[in-house]
Order: structure tokens, then sequence, then C-alpha cells
């Protein structure tokens, strides 16, 4: 038997480490736990990130911004911007631009995501409303988890979408197999999905191709990516949930070509004023690489 040891990291680390797939055995993903001994003789190839500072700090980063006051500002985030430090990108956030903008942020909601009530993947597009203070910060976050805040976004799927108007109602969860992806998963038993729905109403229909707007009702990570994809009509671009195997291959080559990206944005949202309950709504139009793609399929 033998043993493999990290210096300064616990099994905790190592842990994350093997499950976020940063550890591969013998050129394959590890499959051990982090306690596990070796028989001998194995190859292991361990990335270790950077770390992160313990506080993100400012940095003067371009934003969009839609709408702002003493209370809240509404942003339309790029693709390619993470909303906060983590593990491969510890600068150039969404939360580092805003503590550029907004000096008495730190420590609203938290040191690590001041400000921020809701998330979208790094490479999706659009809306994100940020508190700040408290109370704006409280109330926003109860609106979200209440779901009295109305998100609605624009994808395109691969192949033609029947119904054209539907709600998908599917548990969502990890995939065991890959940490770092999630999936459709039975809401009972051993690592059971959490349930999600998303309601969709279809747009325009285009040679292989479907423009829908998606309100997702519950906010699952990834769900709007893995809902579309369990149906067989995953995001067009989607480079986790796009379509495997030879039979798709053209499919997804056409797809790659089309956008580079899941065709993914945050368009319009929806909520009350924290301070005087007015409703505001928000709408952000297509981002240039979103847009293009669409008039391609004309």
């Amino acid at each position: 038997m033998a043993v493999a040891r990290l210096c300064d990291v616990s099994r905790a680390q190592a842990q994350r480490l093997i499950g976020e797939g940063l550890v591969s055995e013998d050129g394959g993903r590890v499959r051990r736990k982090a306690g596990e001994r070796l028989e001998g003789g194995e190859t292991l190839l361990i990335h270790v990130p950077a770390a992160v500072p313990a506080e993100p700090q400012p940095e003067a980063v371009d934003l969009t911004i839609l709408y702002e006051d003493d209370h809240l500002l509404v942003v339309d985030k790029p693709a390619g911007m993470p909303v906060h430090p983590g593990p491969g990108h510890a600068t150039q956030t969404l939360v580092n631009a805003l503590l550029a903008h907004c000096p008495n942020l730190p420590g609203i909601g938290g040191v690590q995501r001041p400000g921020i009530v809701h998330r979208l993947d790094k490479d999706t597009s659009g809306l994100i409303v940020v508190a700040k203070d408290e109370r704006a910060h409280a109330s926003l976050s109860a609106q979200l988890k209440d779901r009295e805040m109305h998100k609605t976004y624009l994808a395109l799927v691969e192949g033609r979408l029947e119904p054209p108007e539907a709600l998908i109602d599917a548990p969502v969860g990890r995939d065991p197999n890959n940490r770092r992806r999630m999936m459709v998963r039975p809401a009972a038993g051993s690592g059971h999905g959490r349930d999600a729905q998303t309601r969709y109403r279809v747009r325009t229909y285009y040679d292989g191709y479907t423009l829908v707007e998606a309100s997702p009702i519950t906010g699952r990570t990834h769900q709007i990516r893995v809902h579309f994809a369990s149906l067989g009509h995953p995001l067009a671009g989607d480079p986790v949930y796009g379509k495997k195997g030879a039979a798709s291959a053209r499919a997804a080559s056409s797809s790659s070509h089309l956008v580079s990206r899941q065709f993914l944005h945050a368009w319009r949202l929806t909520f009350h004023h924290p301070l005087d309950g007015r409703e505001l709504t928000f709408e952000a139009p297509l981002p240039e690489d979103l847009d293009k793609a669409l008039k391609k399929l004309f």
C-alpha cells in the first residue's frame, strides 16, 4: 500500500480538489476518497488553485448600470465576467467592480459576496440586481426566496422545441460522476435532486433551433441549461450540457460555430423596490455576440 499526502492541504481540502475535478490518476478522473490508500505506482496530477483573498478588493472595471439609487443598482453583466471571486478567478469579477463603484458596499450581505442577491453563470450575460444597504439586501433576498422576484431569460436551444409553451418540472441535483455538472435526478433516494421548475414560451422557430423565453420558478444551479438538455434540446453553444456522441457531432459542431458560449441571456428582471414597494421592471438587449448568432439563422 502507498499513501499520497499534500503538504498544507487538509483531508477536506483534498476531497474538495477531487470533487472539483482538479486531481487526475493515471490520466483519468480520480474516483477515490481523500483518505483512501493507493496500491503503489499510480501517477497523480494535482492542480491546486491560487488562494483567493479573504476579502475581495476594489478594481476599476467598467460596468453597464441600467438603474441606480441610494439602495440598489441593476447591472447588465457581460459574458465572461464571474459574479464573485473563486478558484481560478480571484480578480476582475462583478464584486471587484462593485466595490470600486460603491465604497460603502463592503460587508453588505457578507464579506465574500457583498451586495450580491442572486447569481449568473460566468458565461451567461444579463441583468443582476445588487443591494447597497442591509435593508435592501434583506428585502431583495426575501423576494427571491418567496418567488416574488421574476426573471426571464432568452435562450436558443437546439432543434424544434414542442410544445410551444410548457412547464418543465424536473428535480435537479449534482452529477455523481462529475461534481462540476448538474443533472435531472429523482427527488428521493441517495444524492436526490431538489425540486426545480422552469416555464418557457417559444418566441421564434429557426432552421434547427428554437428561441425561447425561459422563466425559472426555482433557482437551482444551471437549472435552465439542465432542463432543456434533459428534453434533448440543449442550449446552442453549451460546452457542458451540449449533445454528446458521434450521432450528434455535426449538430454540436454547427452549434459551437454559431456562438462561442451558451446562448443564455438574463433579459428581463422584475421586483419590488425595498423601500417604497413600487414594481420595477428592467430589460437588457441581447449582447452583440448573441444578436449576431440570430442574424446568421435568418
